[in-house]
């Protein structure tokens, strides 16, 4: 990771910016090329429908390996809140969700640009609807919380180890100045406010870095891992799926430094215990 603050609010903060074609009457922004690379990806799966998500999740991810990682994807200008496809260009959490909704469109057997951009919206949105820029899921342990909600993923931290992750998170209503679509708008920072008051109050749970070691062993490839952070009133900070080679764990993921989509050179516990940004980690397991 790089270790700037400002560096840290472009990286993982769900923020993204890119220009692309827009289908009013379906509400969703993209462009021909995001198509021409789902329909490589339907082609090179076509007979995986029976394969476990697990595997598709870690296949997926790693057919994205190469793809240049760009901030802001997910803010382009626009008059209300659309859904964003950009499958050429990749941060931390759209990596992430893409690979999933990917996988769970291929164990559909349903391989149409429509199914997947459904899957999409239910994993991107709380509730599955879009209702105006608070309704993107913009912290991701409320994205680990909705999308068990709904059954897309199982939260499993609790189950691994435990332990309580207790913090107060309010770093977009206290930051909306690093926002396009709050820095002027109050009201939306009262709504954003709101739910992240909401959010502290839940009870959430996470694996401390310095306990990674006894339970690396119930990491599983395909795992969608939230690696939370020290800086007030954040959450999360990164995100990354789990895979490994040689038996050692390591993180498929969209990374700032590398600027592409890579597998970490370092085991997933070396890479976490040197990030000056990272306390531990929260577990989402497809399914």
């Amino acid at each position: 990771m790089r270790h700037t603050f400002s560096i840290i609010l472009v990286l993982f903060l769900f923020s993204c910016h890119s220009t692309g074609n827009s289908q009013n009457n379906q509400n969703i922004h993209f462009q021909p090329e995001d198509q021409e690379i789902l329909s490589q990806i339907f082609t090179l799966f076509a007979n995986e429908k029976d394969s476990p998500i697990s595997v598709l999740m870690v296949k997926v991810g790693t057919y994205f390996m190469e793809t240049p990682y760009v901030a802001h994807t997910l803010e382009v200008e626009q008059e209300k809140e659309e859904l964003v496809v950009n499958l050429r260009e990749l941060d931390c959490t759209t990596f992430a969700e893409n690979c999933l909704a990917i996988s769970r469109t291929i164990k559909s057997g349903k391989h149409t640009f429509e199914k997947f951009t459904d899957e999409l919206r239910k994993i991107r949105y709380r509730k599955g609807k879009i209702e105006g820029y608070p309704s993107r899921l913009h912290y991701f342990s409320d994205w680990i919380f909705e999308n068990d909600r709904k059954k897309l993923i199982q939260s499993v931290s609790e189950e691994i180890a435990n332990i309580p992750f207790q913090k107060e998170i309010n770093f977009m209503s206290t930051h909306p100045e690093s926002y396009v679509q709050l820095k002027n708008n109050p009201g939306i920072v009262k709504t954003i406010s709101l739910l992240e008051k909401e959010i502290s109050e839940r009870e959430m749970y996470y694996i401390p870095k310095e306990k990674i070691g006894p339970f690396k062993n119930e990491l599983m490839d395909g795992d969608i891992i939230g690696i939370t952070t020290n800086i007030e009133g954040l959450d999360i900070v990164h995100v990354g799926i789990i895979i490994r080679k040689s038996g050692k764990v390591h993180l498929l993921h969209a990374s700032s430094d590398e600027n592409k989509v890579v597998v970490s050179q370092k085991t997933f516990e070396k890479y976490l215990v040197e990030s000056k940004f990272a306390n531990g980690i929260m577990v989402a397991r497809p399914f």
